[in-house]
C-alpha cells in the first residue's frame, strides 16, 4: 500500500515546484523531502520524477498519484469535520488569511464573537494579498480566505473552494481635506494632474485604478507606491496625493478626506472562501457565520 504521507510530500511538490519549497512548508530537511520520494516511487513501481533543467517534473503517473493524494486529504478533512460535529462544543483551530482592510474593519468583531460564543476555538490570522491566499487556501496552508475582486478584474478560481460573498462597498475618489489641499478637485478628471497614491503593480486595485483613470481621460502621475492602505490614507489626508479608496477602509474611524463619486460608480466585492471538503466543520462554520454578521453590522 502506498503510504499516505509520501503521497502528500509528491502532491506538495506539484504545488512548489521545488525540493526546497516542500521541505520548508513540510518542516523536512530537502534531502528527507527527496529520500521520501524516491522511496514513494519504488513503492509504486514507476517513474514518478524526471529532472527539467534545474526542476524536477512530474511524470503522468505521478500526476495520477497527485490528484489521488488530494482525493485522500479531501476524504480526511470531511471525516475530522464530521467527528468534530458529534462534540456538544464548537472547538478547534482555524487558519485564516485576509487582506488589509478586511483585518482592520471585520476581523476584530469576528474575532470578538469568537471568543465569546466559542471561546474554545482558535482562530489564527495572517494577512496575505488575495490571489496569493487563495491558492495557499487551496493548497491546505490556511483553512480559510478573505479575499477581494475588482470590477473587471476577477479573481482566480481554484477547484474544491466554496466561495461565498460577504459584501460590497463602493469606491471613491479620496482627497485631502478642503483646509489641506492646494487642488479646488471636483471631479475624476480634475485629478489628471495631481500626485497618486497606489498599490504596486499586479494588485486588483491597482489595475482598477488605473483603468478608471483612463477611462476618464488621463495617465495617472502614480508619484507613491504602498500595499499599506493606512500609509495611503496618511498622505492623502496629509495633503501630498489623491487616491481610489473603497469605503470599507473607513469602518470604524474618522477621516478629513473629501470623497466624489466617481462618474462610473464602482463596487469592490469582498468574499470569502473555504475548501468544499470542511463544509461540516464547526468551527469554520461558526467563523463564517461571525465573518458575516461583521460584515452585514451597520456602519457608518
Amino acid at each position: 500500500m502506498l503510504d499516505v504521507r509520501r503521497l502528500v510530500l509528491l502532491r506538495e511538490l506539484s504545488i512548489r515546484g521545488t525540493v526546497a519549497a516542500v521541505g520548508e512548508a513540510m518542516n523536512f530537511t530537502p534531502s528527507a523531502v527527496s529520500q521520501q520520494l524516491a522511496v514513494l516511487e519504488r513503492e509504486a513501481g514507476v517513474q514518478l520524477l524526471r529532472r527539467a533543467g534545474r526542476r524536477l517534473q512530474l511524470t503522468p503517473q505521478a500526476e495520477v498519484l497527485v490528484a489521488a493524494a488530494s482525493e485522500v486529504l479531501d476524504t480526511l478533512e470531511r471525516a475530522q469535520a464530521s467527528v468534530e460535529s458529534t462534540l456538544t462544543s464548537v472547538q478547534g483551530r482555524i487558519r485564516v488569511a485576509v487582506f488589509q482592510s478586511a483585518a482592520l474593519a471585520l476581523m476584530p468583531s469576528a474575532l470578538r464573537t469568537m471568543a465569546l460564543e466559542h471561546p474554545d476555538v482558535r482562530v489564527e490570522m495572517v494577512q496575505r494579498e488575495p490571489e496569493t491566499a487563495l491558492n495557499e487556501t487551496w493548497a491546505r496552508d490556511f483553512d480559510m480566505v478573505v479575499a477581494e475582486q475588482y470590477p473587471a478584474h476577477a479573481a482566480p478560481r481554484f477547484p474544491g473552494l466554496d466561495r461565498r460573498d460577504l459584501t460590497t462597498d463602493p469606491v471613491r475618489l479620496a482627497l485631502p481635506p478642503v483646509a489641506t489641499a492646494l487642488w479646488p478637485v471636483t471631479s475624476l478628471d480634475e485629478a489628471a494632474t495631481l500626485p497618486w497614491v497606489m498599490e504596486p503593480r499586479g494588485a486588483a486595485s491597482r489595475h482598477f485604478a488605473e483603468q478608471t483613470c483612463r477611462r476618464a481621460g488621463f495617465e495617472p502621475d502614480v508619484r507613491y507606491e504602498t500595499a499599506d492602505l493606512q500609509a495611503q490614507i496618511r498622505l492623502i489626508e496629509s495633503g501630498n496625493a489623491v487616491a481610489l479608496m473603497p469605503d470599507l477602509v473607513w469602518a470604524g474611524r474618522s477621516t478629513s478626506c473629501r470623497l466624489l463619486e466617481l462618474p462610473e460608480p464602482g463596487r469592490r466585492t469582498i468574499f470569502t472562501a473555504q475548501r468544499i471538503a470542511s463544509a461540516e466543520s464547526p468551527a469554520v462554520t461558526a467563523f463564517r457565520a461571525a465573518l458575516e454578521r461583521a460584515a452585514n453590522a451597520p456602519r457608518t
